[in-house]
């Protein structure tokens, strides 16, 4: 089941703020603990630390979680995400089919570009045109690259990604399947994801 986004909570139209930093990634152990893990060696700090090789200084990062910084929540992490250009939803672990953390929820219910590793299969919900699939780091480089100055395009890539994730993934939609699975109604939406 997605993870769903809520019109509430997920308000921003983050497509239209001005740009500071190509790419935003935020690294937290779990939010219930509020602060990173003391001796906790976490996977994907060795994406990042390979993304900032490749890029070789072309491309501007804003890393929350990451080299001695502590995570941000809420308004304060809002305000960070809403300047950059692509928001990494990377997960812990292997990459798995249709898996997100809940951050997929909070970028594209803003309205964020999002990129995400292909094997997470999202591409069969989303086209290129509406998020960046990558197969290594490498390759996310070299995407960013390309895209990172077009506003038009990434503006327009953000806007449609936002109504689409909204249209298949909302809230209402989620719990409408959860009430139909329980007491076995016919379903009353067409679920993407099944």
């Amino acid at each position: 089941m997605p993870v769903p986004a809520d019109p509430n909570i997920e308000y921003g139209e983050f497509y239209k703020e001005k740009k500071t930093y190509d790419l935003f990634f935020a690294l937290s152990h779990g939010v219930n603990l509020g602060i990173l893990k003391k001796n906790y060696i976490d996977d994907r700090v060795y994406f990042i630390k390979k993304l900032l090789k490749y890029s070789g200084g072309v491309l501007k990062f804003f890393l929350i979680g990451l080299f001695n910084t502590q995570p941000k929540w809420n308004f304060d992490y809002d305000n960070q995400l809403r300047k950059s250009k692509i928001a990494l939803n990377l997960s812990r672990g292997k990459p798995a089919k249709y898996y997100s953390s809940n951050r997929i929820a909070q970028f594209m219910g803003n309205g964020c570009v999002v990129a995400i590793d292909e094997k997470v299969k999202f591409q069969d919900f989303f086209s290129n045109k509406e998020m960046i699939f990558y197969k290594n780091s490498k390759d996310l480089v070299i995407k960013i690259t390309k895209i990172k100055d077009n506003k038009k395009l990434l503006y327009e890539m953000g806007r449609v990604a936002k109504k689409k994730y909204f249209k298949m993934f909302s809230n209402k939609i989620d719990s409408q399947y959860i009430i139909d699975r329980i007491f076995g109604f016919k379903n009353f939406y067409k679920y993407v994801w099944k």
